[in-house]
C-alpha cells in the first residue's frame, strides 16, 4: 500500500473518531510550546500560570502534558509551575538549526536540565545527515542523551527539509539508535513543518525498531498542528500503526500552541481561548 492510499484510509478512520474521548486525550498529549523571539520572563511566568490554573478551572479534565520553552526560560517556568503532572521540556542543542560546536548543544542541553527541564528536544545535525555522516548524527545524539541523564530526549528529524521516504526512514532509525527517547518531526520554524505522510513513515520505522529491540520509543508531530482534525488524524495515525499502547504522554505528544483552544472549543460545545 503506498502512502498515500493509507493515509486516505485513515482519514476516513478519523473522522469517525473524532469525538470528545479523543479530543480530550489530544488534548493531553499536547506540549504547550512558546518558541518566540519575543518571550520574556515575564510573558512565561503568565503562560506558565495559566496551566496552573487551568487544574483550578478544569478540575475534571487532564492538563497538558508538558511546557515547552528555550533554555533560558526553564528557571521561568519551573519557579511558577505548581500543578503535578506537567513536566518541562526545553528546545536546545543550537535549536532551531543545530549550526554549532557540538560542545556548546551538550551544554545547553546539560544546563536546561540543571534548571529544571524534564525534556530536552533537539535537532538532528541534518548539515551532517545530508552529507551521510551518521557517525556525527550518531555521535552527537549519544553525547547529549548521556549528558542529560534521566531526563527524555527528543530529536526532531525536521522532516521538511528530508522530503524523500527513505530519508525520513533513516533518520528515523538513526535517532532511535542512538538513544531517542522520541523522535519528533519539525521544529515549527520552516515549512512545511508536520506531515501526516512524515507522521506514517516514522510510527512505521518506530514499529520496526520495536520489534527489533524492545524498546518503545515516543512520536511527536510538532509545527503548524492547530485544529481538531489535524489533531485526531495525528492520533489515528499512531493507533492504526502502534496501536493503543501509544495512545498516551509518555509514548505520544503534540508540539502546539493553537491547538490547545481548538481542542477545548470542541469537547466543551463552545468558543474558549484559554491560552
Amino acid at each position: 500500500m503506498t502512502i498515500q492510499a493509507e493515509l486516505a484510509a485513515l482519514k476516513a478512520k478519523a473522522d469517525i473518531d473524532n469525538i470528545s474521548e479523543m479530543q480530550q486525550l489530544a488534548f493531553s498529549c499536547i506540549d504547550l510550546t512558546t518558541l518566540n523571539a519575543t518571550d520574556t520572563v515575564s510573558s512565561v511566568k503568565a503562560f506558565t500560570q495559566r496551566v496552573n490554573d487551568f487544574a483550578n478551572d478544569y478540575p475534571n479534565l487532564s492538563n497538558v502534558a508538558a511546557i515547552c520553552v528555550y533554555p533560558n526560560m526553564v528557571r521561568s517556568v519551573k519557579e511558577v509551575l505548581n500543578v503535578e503532572g506537567v513536566n518541562i521540556a526545553a528546545v536546545a542543542g543550537g535549536f532551531p538549526s543545530s549550526m554549532t560546536f557540538i560542545d556548546v548543544k551538550v551544554k545547553e542541553a546539560k544546563m536546561a536540565v540543571d534548571y529544571g527541564a524534564d525534556e530536552i528536544d533537539i535537532v538532528l545535525p541534518l548539515w551532517a545527515f545530508l552529507e551521510s555522516n551518521k557517525l556525527v548524527c550518531q555521535e552527537e545524539v549519544a553525547t547529549i542523551k548521556e549528558a542529560i541523564g534521566d531526563a527524555h530526549l527528543k530529536v526532531i528529524l525536521e522532516t521538511g527539509a528530508l522530503v524523500e521516504t527513505d530519508k525520513i526512514h533513516h533518520a528515523s532509525m538513526l535517532a532511535m539508535e542512538a538513544g531517542a527517547d522520541f523522535i519528533k518531526t519539525s521544529t515549527g520554524k520552516m515549512n512545511p513543518a508536520a506531515t501526516p505522510e512524515a507522521a506514517i513513515v516514522m510510527c512505521h520505522a518506530i514499529k520496526e525498531f520495536w520489534m527489533k529491540t524492545g524498546k518503545q520509543v515516543g512520536f511527536k508531530p510538532a509545527g503548524g498542528i492547530a485544529t481538531t482534525n489535524d489533531a485526531i488524524l495525528y492520533l489515528k495515525i499512531v493507533k492504526e500503526i502502534l496501536g493503543d499502547e501509544w495512545l498516551n504522554p509518555k509514548l505520544f505528544r503534540i508540539g502546539a500552541s493553537r491547538l490547545a483552544n481548538s481542542l477545548l472549543s470542541d469537547f466543551l460545545g463552545e468558543e474558549i481561548k484559554y491560552f
